[in-house]
């Protein structure tokens, strides 16, 4: 019996490693699996829009390329300017990956390009999970680290979720399909179709501006400019209407996707103060900016959702949340803006299959 007690701690745990690593494993090959799955959907996808001269092997060198782009952050040693040297890097990114879609998709429109664009950025998410995975389960494996091991397997639950949200996420990317996160750019769309329209023009990269009237006030509503994927410029839109179209608003609302807590209903609808727009945080920055520059008050808007309804088809509650934005809408420029004052709302989100 004493030596039990000598015996256990050693084999017990190597007996729990092997658990450990045995689940992960199956995990991991599920992982591998959703993977290949959609990556084969993108090359499927790109060939429709490929040019009679481009073989297979030579897209799929392409687009194995593409999946292992990466980013490097600015140095934040030195925190000044850091925004704006991350908004550099990430607008030279976005415009590499583009043009790396469209050349291969030669016969898309940029809509098209857009959202395949979208779709080659999720099976990249994806490698990226797998091969994280991966690196854990072997340098576990290797070392006989079970801490290592127990680390991984309990967020596998998370990760598989996760995984499983962008793999039902692309095929809203392949059909064109309006994704729950585009509800922001959709209430805005909505409330521009029920006020009287003055003019329309496109402001920043893929951000639409229209301008119109409501109840004697004038509301300049900036979104990203759809049907293809894209999330547009809402910072740079408002800060151009602010500094170099002098526009003085009264209020700034922005309406965005929030994610819910566990046992919240999807699509209820949440207010408060400041800048709804998640990402980088940069055009949140801008806004914020002016905003106290110029003191005006910050106001915003969320339906909430969870992680898979936020990047798969748009859910019937979702969309029914709209309406109920829009109402709200109403209400807070009649009770924040005077009559022939001025409003700014930013409809924020991925406008997949939300045309203008």
């Amino acid at each position: 019996m004493l030596s039990f007690f000598f015996i256990y701690p050693y084999f017990g745990q190597r007996t729990q490693l092997a658990f450990v690593l045995r689940y992960i494993e199956k995990r991991l090959a599920i992982l591998k699996q959703i993977k290949d799955e959609v990556r084969e959907q993108a090359i499927n996808s790109i060939k429709m829009y490929v040019d009679g001269n481009k073989d297979s092997p030579a897209i799929e060198k392409e687009l194995d390329g593409l999946l292992e782009f990466f980013y490097i952050s600015p140095e934040s040693m030195d925190p000044n300017g850091i925004v704006y040297k991350l908004e550099h890097i990430l607008e030279i990114g976005d415009a590499r990956f583009e043009e790396s879609v469209a050349r291969l998709a030669s016969k898309a429109d940029i809509h098209r390009v857009k959202s395949l664009s979208n779709l080659v950025e999720v099976a990249r998410a994806l490698n990226l999970i797998y091969r994280i995975v991966r690196h854990y389960y072997l340098q576990g494996k290797r070392t006989s680290n079970y801490f290592l091991a127990l680390q991984i397997q309990i967020q596998l639950p998370m990760i598989m979720e996760l995984a499983e949200s962008y793999r039902q996420a692309s095929y809203a990317f392949i059909k064109g399909l309006p994704i729950g996160d585009g509800i922001g750019v959709l209430s805005a769309a909505k409330f521009v179709r029920e006020s009287k329209k003055i003019s329309e023009t496109e402001i920043a990269k893929d951000t639409w501006l229209d301008v119109v009237e409501f109840e004697g006030r004038k509301v300049y509503v900036v979104r990203p400019i759809g049907p293809g994927g894209t999330v547009g410029r809402p910072g740079e839109a408002v800060k151009k209407l602010v500094y170099d179209m002098d526009t003085k608003p009264d209020l700034i609302i922005t309406i965005d996707a929030a994610l819910k807590l566990e046992g919240e209903e999807t699509g209820k609808i949440a207010e408060g103060v400041g800048v709804a727009i998640g990402g980088p945080g940069i055009d949140k920055f801008k806004i914020e900016t002016l905003a106290k520059e110029k003191n005006v008050p910050l106001y915003a808007i969320v339906i909430y959702q969870s992680i898979l309804e936020a990047i798969t088809p748009m859910r019937e509650s979702i969309v029914k949340s709209a309406d109920t934005v829009v109402n709200r809408l109403k209400e807070l420029i009649r009770d924040k803006v005077p009559t022939n004052g001025t409003a700014i709302i930013a409809g924020i989100g991925n406008t997949i299959g939300v045309g203008l």
